[in-house]
């Protein structure tokens, strides 16, 4: 006897798109719009996110008072998972919770990505919640080219980091949702603000698990890394990468 088995219906999965930040250091550049190859910078990361069969639903915080402006860039990308655009807060953290709170109830998991981050690929995007599936919270991340130093309260160097147990976290971070709420929670009670989601989950004595990334996915914080991802994208798509040409004069002997 012959019977078709159903597939298992995918894990609802809810994204959050950090895009809230004020770019203090892009002097002056509205570095989530900034054009990256006829695009806005954080319409790349939420197409990445979108190109992903994985991904549910996205929901976009954007920096106070910008919500029409946001729907109408949401609006030229075109059909996509972006079900609501809200506003966030002071601190990356607390715009991160805004975006939580209006996920899907259906969400099973919660994925953050940076909006600055418009590198990340789907293939990328796919097997950080894949690796969250099978270990509950998982990040993107990359060994260290350099050698990391602790640096004293002197000036000085006060310890040298192993370099082959360090990594520099990416996002997406992918976490179960039911953990990352709880998090949320003690970090509300405890009046604490991490740099990153990964530390939310850790404080709970949680796990993340580690998805290799690529150096390319990096984030846009200075003017440089602007020109850097518009070469770097130029490279993926086949293209030229923008050059610079510039002069300047030499006074040795």
């Amino acid at each position: 006897m012959f019977w078709n088995k159903k597939t298992p219906p995918r894990p609802f999965v809810s994204a959050v798109v950090a895009a809230a930040g004020a770019a203090e250091r892009m002097d002056g550049i509205d570095k989530q719009r900034a054009d990256l190859f006829g695009m806005p910078v954080v319409a790349r990361a939420i197409q990445a996110l979108d190109e992903c069969g994985l991904i549910s639903e996205i929901v976009l915080v954007c920096p106070v008072g910008q919500v029409a402006e946001y729907y109408e860039l949401v609006r030229e990308l075109g059909p996509c998972r972006v079900s609501m655009v809200v506003e966030g807060a002071a601190t990356r953290q607390a715009s991160v919770f805004a975006g939580v709170e209006v996920c899907s109830k259906q969400a099973e998991y919660i994925a953050v990505h940076d909006g600055a981050r418009p590198l990340v690929t789907p293939e990328e995007v796919e097997a950080c919640v894949e690796a969250a599936f099978e270990h509950d919270a998982a990040a993107l991340g990359v060994r260290l080219k350099d050698t990391l130093k602790r640096a004293g309260g002197d000036g000085f160097v006060a310890a040298t980091l192993n370099r082959d147990e360090t990594v520099a976290i990416q996002t997406p971070q992918v976490f179960e949702a039911a953990t990352y709420r709880q998090a949320m929670k003690v970090a509300r009670c405890e009046e604490r603000t991490y740099s990153d989601d990964c530390q939310l989950v850790e404080r709970l004595g949680k796990k993340v698990y580690i998805v290799n990334g690529r150096y390319e996915n990096i984030k846009i914080t200075t003017p440089e890394d602007l020109i850097i991802a518009r070469a770097l994208l130029g490279c993926r798509e086949g293209g030229e990468a923008e050059a610079f040409l510039g002069g300047g004069y030499d006074v040795n002997a």
